[in-house]
């Protein structure tokens, strides 16, 4: 039998899955590492951490799975986006820590370039807003803040990459500085039309053109291993950053399809065929995937806290001690509290995109308590999410009007969250078999390229379905509760 190595590299975690033939999940191993917050609003990863538990939990799961690297056909990836890093074009050695996604120490780059009149055609070209999560800014902040950094880039001594290109640079042994795409498609530098990194930003900006990847296709030969990681080279022939490859993952392959993926944060992505649609409601603009140098576009809509917000409970507040029992708290509350939670903890995303806006919590009782503050942060993901949903279908209806999200993630296992999400947006939940659909994308990307896997439409047809949420509440209810939010959100971005 012969397998497929999925990486998913995430953004508290690293994690290696093992597929066989039958694309069946076989084993898995993971691995945390650090976050470091060094200033208020700034988030970063050490470098190192990044690849030593992305190479460890490889070498993890080869070996509970009792196979050897002849066993393995290809490996394919997928990634935290947008995260930034610089390093050494010889030695490997970055310049600075590896700026996150979730940083905002950007946002005054990004309010003087929209009040010199650049967001304009900084949206037309990448399809993204000026925002301090993307990659651009970050990029140009490590350029002008480290000693010499511009300098020796522009001297060709630099490379720049998001997490995929990073570790595809180690796992080569420094041969391809390649990304794909979707990745490409995040950093605020590539024109998403003309399928190529745009000069005009990257003047702009100051920034090198010969710092930044070679960008492929999803499926495609992104290189070989070094024999001396895990035995004998394995070809890596799948990329695509997580939310697109969850995508995939979740056979969103025809326009008008949606998903939308529990981490960290949250992200909903809508199929919108061959032709991008340009939102008129602060959506983003991206490729959903691109195949035989054809890109199917998508709109997508970004929380940055939503799985995070159930971490905040366990480590910020300490009410709980794991993830799981947030649900029996939320069932316990006293719904007649009405507490809503505007998890605002680093900005809030689509389709405000307010980096200065800060949690906030409403509604609070002398009774209020764990349970409220429980049941408060599982339904602040449905809030959020019915926000990007209508920004999508104000901005695109696809024909046939069907409105059935599909979810994944680790947040889509609560059945008492993903029923009130259904409540909430008034519509279908379908909840796959498979919750690891961002690692199944990844995997199936390389294993379609290796030969191993059905092609597009015989992968869809594998989907298989777990259980559908209906709405149950009742149309009144749905807009109190979802007023109330709208409330809320405005008085937080207020403060």
């Amino acid at each position: 039998m012969r397998f497929i190595l999925a990486i998913d590299q995430g953004t508290t975690s690293s994690r290696a899955i093992l597929f066989d033939e039958a694309m069946n999940l076989t084993a898995t191993a993971q691995e945390e590492f650090p976050q470091h917050y060094p200033a208020s609003g700034w988030v970063e990863h050490d470098p190192a951490d990044l690849w030593s538990t992305t190479a460890g939990v490889c070498r993890s799961v080869i070996e509970r799975a009792g196979v050897s690297a002849d066993d393995i056909a290809a490996i394919g990836i997928t990634n935290q986006r947008e995260t930034t890093l610089v390093w050494d074009k010889e030695t490997g050695k970055p310049v600075y820590n590896a700026i996150v996604w979730q940083d905002r120490r950007t946002s005054d780059t990004c309010a003087a370039l929209r009040e010199a009149g650049h967001e304009a055609m900084f949206t037309d070209r990448t399809g993204l807003l000026l925002d301090p999560y993307f990659s651009g800014t970050k990029l140009k902040w490590i350029l002008d803040n480290v000693d010499g950094a511009r300098e020796r880039a522009k001297a060709g001594e630099l490379l720049f990459g998001t997490v995929d290109t990073y570790l595809i640079w180690k796992l080569t042994g420094g041969k391809r500085h390649v990304t794909d795409a979707t990745n490409a498609a995040r950093t605020l530098l590539y024109d998403i039309r003309k399928g190529r990194w745009s000069q005009t930003i990257c003047d702009l900006f100051d920034i090198p053109r010969g710092m930044l990847p070679e960008v492929h296709d999803c499926a495609a030969d992104f290189g070989v291993t070094r024999s001396d990681l895990f035995g004998r080279e394995i070809p890596i022939l799948g990329v695509a950053g997580d939310q697109q490859a969850a995508t995939i993952g979740q056979a969103c392959f025809q326009p008008g399809m949606l998903k939308s993926t529990y981490g960290t944060g949250c992200f909903a992505l809508l199929n919108t065929g061959e032709t991008p649609v340009t939102s008129k409601n602060r959506l983003l603009t991206t490729i959903a995937y691109q195949m035989d140098g054809k890109p199917t576009y998508a709109l997508e809509g970004s929380i940055f806290i939503a799985g995070a917000v159930v971490q905040w409970l366990r480590d910020g507040l300490k009410i709980i001690r794991e993830a799981k029992e947030t649900q029996p708290l939320a069932e316990k509350a006293d719904a007649g509290q009405g507490v809503v939670l505007v998890p605002a903890f680093t900005g809030l995303g689509a389709p405000y995109w307010n980096a200065e806006c800060r949690g906030a919590i409403f509604g609070l009782t002398r009774n209020s308590g764990p349970e409220e503050f429980a049941r408060a942060a599982l339904e602040s993901v449905g809030y959020q999410t019915r926000d990007l949903l209508e920004a999508m279908h104000a901005d695109w209806t696809p024909e046939g009007g069907d409105r059935t999200l599909r979810v994944d993630g680790g947040m889509s296992a609560s059945d008492w969250a993903m029923q009130f999400l259904s409540d909430i947006i008034g519509a279908p939940v379908d909840r796959p078999k498979v919750l690891e659909t961002t690692a199944m994308g990844a995997a199936w990307l390389a294993g379609q390229r290796a030969g191993l896997y059905p092609d597009m439409e015989g992968f869809a047809e594998t989907w298989a379905l777990e259980r559908n949420f209906q709405p149950q509440m009742d149309e009144d209810t749905r807009a109190a509760k979802y007023g109330a939010w709208k409330r809320a959100v405005t008085a937080a971005q207020g403060f």
